[in-house]
């Protein structure tokens, strides 16, 4: 179908008719651009005053025309085109300048944003026919100071650049830095790599050290990280939390880079998610996105994947768009209205209906953990809970103290769902430990929601472990972090004993200030004989328990 695409109001029919025949002629492999074509677009773009440009595939076919302003021209969306790191669009873009003026900023940003085959620009002579050309191709070396290679200006009669070859030279190019880049990271095949994004109008430290636990996050979650990027703004801008010229300069960023991605540190409302996504198309998350993604891999019982699946469906429902290419696997793309329901709507239905059964699912999780804390109750064992900021050392303290093997890693979120063990204390007083999921700063809503079957068991706990990694430089805050969500689930009225875990990877004289600072106990989680004290105390607060 014949279809002019951008500004076209105020044109004679016969112009009109004169673009659409564009459509019908077809460019040779080795041209640029076909001569016939080259000399109809400076024709009707000097008749008209306004830019005129084409979309050519390989084939030679002219997929587009679009009709600009004196200023420049607006591509089409042209997300239907084959997208990769590896890989060009497979189309190449040509339109005219009506001064003699070079590639525009605009015009290299579009070719290495979309990754067009190649961009170029016609300029025109005083009486409207082609006078010379300027083109520019993707700069495979990601270590270039531009992702972008500007071409000597020729004359529009030599037209003729062995254009397909030089296209599939850039491309075989690309791929074979693709496999280098691999090897230097040491990075596996499919393994997607991240350009991380702070954008915050807290302080600088503050900002920073959440920009380094979301690089923790992304390396848990198995993505390697190519770069960080932080701005402090006075104020977020509503729209793209930072200006259009900065987002640009952050996707080029990541396109230099290698990225297959661009993770926000900051949580992205649907509406911010939309406008850059469709701004920069790439695949744009935020850092609850992330979250749930590690959760999703972490989840092994069919509790924590119900509760997964929950926060996950919850959190997207109102990101289901028609035209996103964040959202594209959800909605395929459809768009428009028409008789019955949308593809949109069927999603979101589905969604919603997907949510009330697992609610219901969730329910009955509910009522089977009641009956396991009564028969508990029956038996008069007291529960101890361990607590704390996610790789703090929880698993690997249940481990040492029962002689377990639940699973314990050095990342974050290594272990999700809740184990529990029996433990006797030297005194002949047995109880029932606990291993709960582990806590971060800003944990999303939605998975406190879904996790409230998993944290209620917390609110029959006689006594709590603060398990705090006193080796980590943010641990205050993360002290911080974990009593906030304790007083926001009404939990800081339980005893609480604060464990400085990882003393052996401190100093001594460090130790002692923390335990002045912080108090509890100081200890060594996978060192069964720094536990003495640990136990001690333990067992003192549940006799006082029992006693009260």
């Amino acid at each position: 179908m014949k279809k002019l695409h951008g500004n076209i109001s105020g044109l004679k029919a016969s112009q009109i008719a004169g673009l659409e025949d564009i459509y019908d002629k077809r460019v040779s492999p080795d041209f640029l651009v076909s001569p016939e074509i080259a000399d109809e677009l400076c024709r009707f773009s000097h008749e008209i005053r306004r830019q005129i440009g084409i979309l050519v595939n390989r084939q030679g076919k002219v997929t587009t025309v679009i009709v600009g302003d004196y200023h420049g021209i607006v591509l089409p969306d042209i997300s239907e085109y084959r997208s990769a790191q590896d890989r060009l669009k497979g189309i190449r873009c040509i339109h005219t300048h009506l001064k003699a003026e070079p590639l525009s900023h605009d015009d290299l940003t579009d070719l290495s944003l979309l990754r067009l085959d190649l961009m170029a620009v016609l300029t025109l002579t005083p009486n409207g026919k082609p006078l010379e050309v300027m083109a520019a191709h993707i700069l495979p070396s990601a270590s270039a100071a531009a992702p972008y290679r500007i071409l000597p200006p020729f004359p529009a009669s030599q037209l003729d650049m062995d254009c397909l070859n030089l296209i599939q030279a850039i491309e075989s190019e690309l791929g074979q830095v693709s496999i280098v880049r691999e090897s230097k990271t040491g990075s596996k095949l499919g393994r997607e790599r991240a350009l991380l994004v702070s954008v915050s109008t807290e302080s600088r430290k503050a900002a920073m050290d959440s920009l380094s636990e979301l690089e923790e996050l992304a390396d848990s979650s198995g993505i390697f990280v190519v770069d960080t990027v932080f701005q402090h703004r006075r104020q977020a801008d509503p729209r793209f939390l930072m200006g259009t010229g900065k987002l640009q300069e952050i996707a080029l960023l990541a396109i230099q880079k290698g990225a297959d991605l661009i993770i926000f540190d900051q949580e992205l409302n649907p509406s911010q998610i939309r406008s850059i996504a469709d701004q920069i198309e790439m695949k744009v998350i935020d850092r609850t996105q992330l979250i749930l993604d590690i959760f999703a891999q972490r989840a092994r019982s069919r509790e924590g994947k119900l509760q997964v699946e929950l926060a996950q469906l919850k959190y997207l429902l109102p990101r289901l768009v028609t035209k996103n290419t964040a959202m594209s696997r959800l909605t395929g793309g459809i768009g428009g209205r028409g008789p019955g329901e949308t593809k949109l709507e069927i999603n979101r239905r589905r969604a919603r209906d997907r949510i009330a059964r697992l609610e219901k699912a969730l329910t009955e999780v509910v009522l089977q953990r009641g009956q396991q804390k009564a028969r508990r109750r029956k038996q008069g064992l007291p529960v101890i809970s361990i607590i704390g900021y996610t790789n703090a050392g929880k698993s690997t303290l249940l481990n040492t103290l029962t002689q377990s093997q639940v699973l314990a890693e050095q990342r974050l979120f290594a272990t999700l769902d809740p184990s529990s063990r029996r433990l006797r204390f030297p005194r002949d007083i047995d109880v029932i430990i606990t291993d709960t999921v582990g806590f971060i700063k800003n944990l999303p809503q939605d998975l406190q929601v879904a996790f409230r079957a998993t944290l209620e068991e917390l609110e029959t706990a006689d006594l709590l472990l603060h398990v705090i990694d006193i080796s980590n430089p943010r641990c205050e805050d993360q002290i911080q972090s974990v009593e906030a969500i304790l007083e926001s689930l009404e939990l800081n009225q339980i005893l609480c004993l604060r464990v400085l875990n990882k003393k052996d990877a401190l100093a001594q004289a460090e130790v002692e200030r923390c335990l002045n600072r912080y108090g509890g106990i100081a200890i060594s989680a996978n060192n069964k004989a720094t536990l003495l004290p640990l136990i001690e105390a333990m067992a003192e607060a549940i006799e006082q328990r029992q006693k009260g």
